[in-house]
């Protein structure tokens, strides 16, 4: 091995390893000035790159794939599916990365609920509309006493997503909501994250109960955009909320 590649391993080795492969990897995608749709070097390329090895490098690119960031082609190769951030300038990495995942998330479910909340407060029959009150009424309090409030909240939209009467939004919704999977380790995993969105649950419920899709529509892209407003706080240096 070249005397450069040992120093750069030496390096490497003084941080998180897989952290900081992400972020050398994201510096040489950058130096290429590599867009959305190009072709990345082959593993063994970029392994040689960075003095690690080639499982390493591996790992590092199984993190974008699932983050969304590329796409492997069997026979083709990887390719660049999004932005790639360039990382370790002040930023935490895993924050920088499912930050931005979660914002693109956020982009598609905007799409797709602002859709489906105005059909459900238009065919939601009665006995739907006071499950879905009773539902809010059960993650506010869940949100309350301090607790995990994430099958609460999946459960509520997915019982708006039934009542829009087309079965395909919640089928979407599940989707959406195994595409990250986000480790425990995560600042984005945690039950204060999500917080200021909670009252425009209310509003959401509120405005189907009237039957009223405006309403409904405008409440449900509230709070999407609070959440999408604490992903981005939490994506400048220094800016993680309190967890206490």
């Amino acid at each position: 091995m070249r005397k450069g590649a040992l120093a750069q391993r030496s390096r490497l080795e003084n941080r998180s390893l897989s952290n900081v492969v992400l972020e050398k990897l994201a510096e040489m995608v950058h130096a290429a000035h590599l867009k959305v749709g190009d072709l990345l070097p082959p593993e063994l390329q970029l392994a040689q790159r960075l003095g690690v090895g080639r499982s390493t490098v591996r790992e590092a690119l199984n993190r974008w794939e699932g983050l969304g960031l590329i796409q492997r082609r069997q026979g083709v190769g990887t390719f660049i599916a999004a932005p790639i951030p360039l990382l370790g300038l002040g930023y935490d990495t895993n924050t920088e990365l499912d930050g931005g995942a979660i914002l693109r998330l956020l982009e598609v479910r905007l799409s797709l609920e602002t859709s489906l909340v105005r059909y459900a407060a238009e065919r939601a029959t009665d006995p739907q509309l006071l499950e879905i009150q009773a539902l809010c009424d059960r993650l506010l309090s869940v949100v309350e006493a301090g607790q995990p409030y994430r099958e609460e909240d999946m459960a509520f939209h997915a019982a708006i997503a039934r009542a829009s009467a087309n079965p395909i939004f919640e089928q979407l919704l599940v989707i959406l909501d195994q595409i990250i999977e986000k480790s425990k380790d995560s600042p984005f995993d945690w039950p204060g994250f999500g917080q200021s969105s909670f009252p425009l649950h209310r509003a959401l419920s509120d405005a189907l109960l009237a039957r009223d899709p405006d309403r409904a529509e405008a409440a449900v892209a509230g709070l999407i955009a609070k959440v999408a407003d604490e992903v981005r706080a939490m994506m400048v240096p220094g800016g993680v909320m309190n967890r206490g």
